[in-house]
């Protein structure tokens, strides 16, 4: 096989895995022999996150994520929406940008932001990857950066040790939305179709975080293949809101070109996979948690933010 049709065959791999039918989750792993993870990994990701099993871990610091703005692309990939950091030529626009740092909360490193990915369904019952006790949102935003200690860039780092660093906000449905969140929704019918691509101007990454220092942490693999074990996961313990607006115009993305426009991007979650014997670590410590003056009972439920209650429709 010449070089030039190994190229061609590892594009069309690509292009060939869905969320839905004989090349969706369940067959990844087996579609082709490089995403083998996908269905033989015993560290995936997303899970399903249970405030009962958490562990609370005395050394697990805040996270911090640098404030300052990034400029880059917004595209619709057939496959997610996704906004990734412009490079120097991307960002001429406003000269030089520099790099947004990730660092903290449960990172041994210094990671570098790369990129946003989007899930979300096209109902309001489902949409996000991770679930709390079997709970799904109806979007999850996933940001993703890579060691840039170890590594030089993020295809580098996405099947190395300690590579990447995934931080998770769940989006709950509400009457306001998170304004670098609307940035964001602002650009999508300049991406209706697969392969658009937009332009965002100055993006605070650290503004689409939620007001919390508590986070749940675990070890796990990207959630599209090749599947890398390579994400040290950070689920932060408080969502965004997103309205319903800014949810239809989501869910009016194509996957496909305007003469075959295909199926609807959403839904583009992968189902939870089995969370094994791996601990989720926690920072909310439930011990000095004080009710009416009493130390609480040990259980996490406490102060979990996502409890059942919060979110059981009457």
């Amino acid at each position: 096989m010449g070089s030039g049709s190994g190229v061609l065959y590892a594009v069309s791999w690509e292009e060939w895995w869905t969320y839905d039918g004989i090349s969706g989750p369940a067959f990844w792993g087996l579609i082709n022999p490089e995403w083998s993870l996908c269905n033989k990994g015993r560290r995936q990701s997303p899970v399903n996150l249970e405030p009962q099993r958490l562990l609370f871990d005395p050394n697990l610091r805040p996270m911090h994520i640098d404030k300052h703005r990034i400029s880059g692309l917004i595209s619709n990939t057939g496959h997610s929406v996704i906004f990734t950091a412009g490079n120097d030529t991307v960002a001429n626009y406003d000269g030089n940008q520099t790099p947004v740092n990730i660092s903290g909360g449960p990172l041994s490193y210094r990671y570098r932001f790369h990129e946003i990915h989007m899930h979300y369904g096209l109902n309001d019952q489902f949409g996000s990857e991770h679930s709390v006790e079997g709970y799904a949102f109806p979007a999850e935003i996933q940001i993703f950066g890579y060691n840039s200690q170890l590594y030089a860039n993020f295809s580098d780092a996405l099947n190395r040790a300690q590579g990447i660093v995934g931080v998770s906000i769940l989006l709950q449905l509400g009457d306001l939305s998170n304004p670098e969140l609307r940035m964001l929704t602002d650009q999508l019918e300049r991406i209706r179709y697969g392969g658009d691509e937009a332009f965002v101007k100055r993006l605070s990454i650290r503004g689409l975080l939620p007001d919390t220092d508590h986070y749940m942490t675990y070890d796990g693999s990207t959630t599209a293949p090749a599947c890398h074990e390579t994400v040290t996961w950070v689920v932060l313990n408080k969502p965004i809101y997103i309205t319903k607006q800014q949810l239809h115009a989501l869910r009016r993305l194509m996957q496909g070109s305007p003469d075959h426009p295909k199926a609807p991007l959403g839904n583009n979650y992968r189902p939870p996979q089995p969370l094994l014997h791996r601990p989720i670590r926690t920072n909310i410590d439930f011990k000095t948690t004080k009710t009416n003056g009493k130390a609480a009972c040990p259980t996490m439920y406490r102060e979990v933010y996502y409890k059942a209650t919060s979110w059981k429709q009457n």
